[in-house]
């Protein structure tokens, strides 16, 4: 499929951000009927139907709306919107593991939420992202996390802000106050309809199942906070809020104080300081967010002192590392927990049930986790991690073969050789880009 942006929508979208940036005080009065428009919502169904998904409360899935025919569908919802009739469906609360513990819930919405949601985003993304700050690097077009860690590496090493605050909030997303969010908002949009259906989808009930008569709950109406991960427009209004922390550490004196710099990634940031500027950034930092109505998580906030301590961040470690020469520098190398995961994924690709499928399937499925994670590890002294992530590959993948087709007797090791898994079935094999294999 084609994901390519129209160039109707990429028009309008730029028109949106030129405005935006331009004069940063201008609110937007008539963007409604933006968000109906045929190319945008056409183009809201792409990205919705490309990301996948599961079916919401009302259990229609891709393959139901295809079937039906998509015009019909996306016709039918469009004089909904035209006609202002349209009103959110509950969200279905699941629940999916943290990468430190513990669940995180995700609030589901339907499908026809999830492509109105786009459409939203295509229309006001690119309001706000004129207004985005550059410390910000999550959701946000030609920045990602590794953008973020380079960042960081810069401040640490040319800028010598070696004391770091490792800070994490308790559950933000779920706790960002309605009320000054929704300012945020219509600081820059004036249009009722829009902030009115913002505020519908910051309120939805959820349920805890799929089934009509499943349990409703209206726990964000009654906290009258949060904005439910599994949204489409979530992501932007998490970074919209988190602006505010930004602007108030610039503009209250903290970061003249202090000398502090941010980086921020969704609900992941940091801040690094010179050295002995590290416990006053951490009262600053406490004072703002108490400020802001969000809780700092004090069990999971630390202050790191490098090169002496290390640095867990989006899936890295920041620290000290020796060359071959034996001399040490700061550098970046995927973490301990990051290696843990893809092992535990390709454990879970060739556990024992998987044995009635090919072994093309099963060589496939392994390719893309182990391509992923490559290409995003990809930074740093990478060997060391390249190579356990590569043997456990290997071992796993050859007692899956064991099992398919000798009944699981024996390692494979004599069975099934290197040559053979690389050259013959066409595993991946993780290795630097310039270089012999690991």
């Amino acid at each position: 499929m084609n994901l390519r942006t129209p160039t109707t929508v990429r028009k309008l979208q730029r028109a949106l951000y030129t405005k935006a940036k331009a004069e940063p005080s201008f609110r937007f009065y008539s963007l409604w009927d933006k968000v109906y428009r045929e190319d945008v919502l056409q183009e809201a169904w792409r990205r919705c139907r490309a990301n996948g998904g599961s079916a919401g409360v009302d259990g229609v899935r891709v393959e139901d709306i295809e079937t039906e025919g998509v015009e019909a569908w996306l016709g039918n919802l469009q004089e909904e919107l035209r006609s202002k009739q349209y009103r959110p469906q509950p969200l279905v609360r699941v629940w999916i593991p943290k990468a430190s513990g513990g669940e995180r819930p995700l609030g589901i919405p339907t499908i026809r939420d999830r492509v109105v949601q786009t459409a939203m985003v295509l229309v006001i993304g690119p309001v706000f992202e004129a207004d985005l700050l550059p410390q910000q690097y999550g959701f946000r077009p030609k920045l990602d996390a590794k953008l973020a860690l380079r960042r960081v590496y810069y401040h640490v090493t040319e800028l010598d802000r070696r004391d770091v605050i490792d800070a994490d909030l308790s559950d933000y997303f779920n706790t960002i106050p309605h009320g000054p969010l929704m300012k945020c908002v219509a600081r820059r949009i004036s249009d009722r309809q829009i902030l009115s259906v913002i505020k519908m989808w910051l309120q939805a009930p959820v349920t805890q199942g799929r089934c009509p008569k499943a349990t409703t709950i209206a726990e964000a109406r009654q906290t009258k906070r949060g904005t439910p991960q599994g949204g489409v427009i979530s992501p932007l209004l998490s970074n919209l809020y988190f602006r505010r922390f930004v602007l108030a550490w610039q503009s209250l004196g903290a970061a003249e104080q202090t000398q502090g710099a941010i980086v921020n990634y969704a609900d992941d940031f940091v801040i690094c300081c010179p050295a002995g500027q590290g416990e006053a950034a951490m009262q600053w930092m406490r004072k703002l967010m108490d400020a802001l109505g969000l809780t700092v998580n004090e069990k999971k906030t630390r202050l790191v002192r490098l090169p002496d301590e290390r640095l867990d961040l989006l899936g890295y470690t920041v620290g000290r590392f020796y060359g071959k020469d034996g001399r040490p520098y700061i550098g970046t190398a995927p973490s301990k927990k990051a290696v843990q995961r893809v092992c535990r994924k390709i454990h879970e690709e060739t556990s024992r049930r998987w044995t009635a499928t090919s072994i093309e399937k099963r060589v496939a499925e392994i390719n893309l986790i182990l391509r992923g994670w490559c290409n995003y590890f990809d930074q740093g002294p990478v060997y060391r991690a390249y190579r356990l992530v590569r043997r456990y590959t290997e071992r796993r993948f050859r007692r899956w073969l064991m099992a398919k087709h000798h009944k699981g007797r024996g390692t494979g090791y004599r069975q099934y050789s290197d040559e053979y898994l690389y050259e013959t079935l066409g595993l991946y094999r993780p290795w630097l880009k310039s270089g012999s294999p690991p």
